[in-house]
């Protein structure tokens, strides 16, 4: 089969990060077509200048990096230093960035690929808040039809929220674009806090990334060890959950993951929930099912994987 043309939508982000390198480290699996940044984890001048940080990291300067929406739909952004660090990729000494930055908008550069492919060919992968896509599919409504997946990380059901006590981070930033992203038909397939927070990092997973002796591995190493003291002392867990790359893993094993085909409803209206993930896992009610949403994970396979792969950049 050959490799499944994709778009990375992305607010790195260490885990965000993870995720790209995963891509840019499986060609025979993933074919990278650009990454899109938006506001999210950090503003948007330093998501798209980490994106650019991390190709250059994997060498792989040839991939375009696109620069999207700033703000959310409405809303005030909300960013999340707090986790990730003032710059977003705290934890290892990486150089500014010298390739370019595209001068196409990436909500027209999304616009733009799906329409210059075949329908079904094109699959979008959401890292972050849903603000780049839902401007897109507002724009061009045309495209909706023409995507042939979206893969997210987003939302929770069980795990409920990690920003406020209901919603999870990237549906909360912009829930607006959310909901038209989830009412749009397009088939989804959803990665919540409940199968990411299996993905955890501990000590022995995170060492074999450091015996890799790679400016990959070292550099992904030092990025988690900074991410998961939030998390452990947050969770009480045994190390940071690998959240983004859950994402790129599907695409490559979907056999490592699990789910159910339900309904997923975003609430807009009521501030107390706002961008909690309604999802029906247990379909008590008659709405039809909009995504399939990932509950478990291999996590020993997840990270075999991961550390296979990041061996070869």
């Amino acid at each position: 089969m050959s490799a499944r043309k994709i778009i990375i939508d992305t607010d790195p982000g260490q885990d965000d990060a993870v995720a790209i390198l995963l891509a840019l480290a499986s060609p025979e699996d993933i074919d990278v077509l650009g990454i899109t940044a938006v506001a999210g984890n950090v503003p948007l001048p330093l998501t798209q200048k980490n994106a650019r940080t991390i190709c250059e990291l994997a060498n792989k300067a040839h991939v375009g990096v696109y620069a999207g929406c700033d703000r959310p739909l409405g809303r005030d952004l909300v960013t999340a230093e707090h986790v990730h660090g003032k710059t977003g990729l705290n934890g290892p000494d990486l150089a500014d960035p010298t390739m370019p930055l595209q001068d196409t908008h990436a909500v027209d550069y999304i616009i733009d690929t799906l329409r210059a492919h075949p329908a079904g060919t094109v699959t979008l992968c959401p890292l972050g808040p849903l603000t780049n896509i839902a401007m897109a599919f507002e724009k061009a409504p045309d495209i909706m039809e023409k995507v042939q997946e979206i893969v997210l990380m987003g939302g929770a059901y069980f795990e409920v929220g990690n920003i406020t006590p209901t919603a999870e981070f990237n549906i909360y930033v912009d829930p607006q674009a959310a909901r038209i992203v989830f009412k749009s038909g397009v088939p989804i397939v959803m990665m919540p806090l409940d199968v990411t927070h299996k993905a955890l990092v501990t000590a022995p997973r995170n060492d074999a990334f450091r015996a890799l002796n790679t400016p990959v591995g070292i550099a992904v190493a030092q990025m988690t060890d900074f991410f998961e003291r939030f998390d452990k002392e947050k969770y009480g867990s045994t190390g940071a959950p690998l959240h983004d790359p859950c994402v790129t893993a599907y695409l490559i094993a979907p056999d490592l993951f699990s789910g159910r085909h339900v309904n997923v409803e975003i609430e807009t209206q009521s501030e107390l929930t706002m961008g909690m993930t309604v999802v029906d896992w247990w379909r008590v009610t008659d709405r039809a099912p909009n995504a399939t949403v990932i509950g478990d994970v291999n996590a020993d396979g997840f990270f075999d994987l991961l550390t296979q792969r990041l061996g070869r950049l």
